[in-house]
């Protein structure tokens, strides 16, 4: 088993492109939820078990180079498979009047936690995750029609360069693929909101565990709680 402390660099990197040009390449592939922990044991594609335990607060991209040997010319590289991300853009509203701009945000707010999607908003734009497919996401956009507001589809490794590891983890750390058909809700309800501008899930909705971050451990939410180990114990 080969221990990775820390990330020795990029392939988009021009020394590590140089550097693997001619080298052999063990592929380390990982889900977009595998890629938020900081500690994980795994084998890679040749079949190397690899044991990663970085810093706290890090967070693998796409490409990081994980483990290198000069004498045989090999390296172990990260490869992370992320959803399209929806990039609303809000560039568009800042010319209108204060009262207006806050109006057409609330707006877009409500129409986002409707659809149950998780959102981060950073410098003018508001970064959503595909949990369902395109044509569905599209729909409720152009259904809405936020006058001033444009959006586009971008990748997700594109955008998690963005994006600091807390906003990274709430992007793609609950989600994988989207679903193909996908559904929309055309019901208004009301939605708790935290001040960080996130909406809550739902206590009827199962999601992946938090305390432990099992991404196959799932519960309803307030079901349970995980001791440090990630053992599931049963509330009351």
């Amino acid at each position: 088993m080969q221990l990775v402390e820390k990330v020795l660099g990029n392939i988009r990197e021009s020394v590590w492109k140089e550097r693997l040009d001619k080298a052999r390449v063990d592929t380390l592939k990982l889900s977009q939820w595998d890629a938020q922990k900081n500690r994980l044991r795994k084998e890679t594609t040749g079949g190397l078990l690899v044991a990663v335990s970085l810093d706290r607060d890090a967070v693998l991209h796409d490409g990081d180079v994980l483990l290198w040997d000069e004498t045989q010319r090999r390296a172990v590289v990260c490869r992370i498979d992320l959803c399209e991300v929806l990039v609303i853009d809000l560039d568009g509203l800042r010319e209108l009047p204060a009262v207006e701009l806050m109006e057409r945000c609330v707006r877009l707010g409500h129409a986002l936690g409707n659809q149950h999607w998780p959102a981060v908003a950073q410098k003018g734009r508001v970064y959503v995750p595909l949990a369902v497919s395109r044509p569905v996401m599209n729909a409720v956009m152009q259904t809405h029609h936020f006058p001033g507001i444009s959006y586009h589809f971008a990748p997700g490794a594109e955008v998690l360069d963005k994006l600091n590891p807390s906003q990274a983890r709430r992007l793609f750390g609950g989600s994988e693929r989207p679903m193909h058909g996908g559904h929309s809700h055309a019901h208004d309800h009301e939605h708790g909101v935290e001040e960080s501008g996130h909406c809550h899930d739902h206590r009827h909705e199962r999601r992946a565990c938090q305390d432990c971050g099992d991404p196959d451990h799932q519960h309803e939410e307030g079901g349970h709680e995980c001791d440090h180990a990630g053992n599931a114990r049963r509330n009351g």
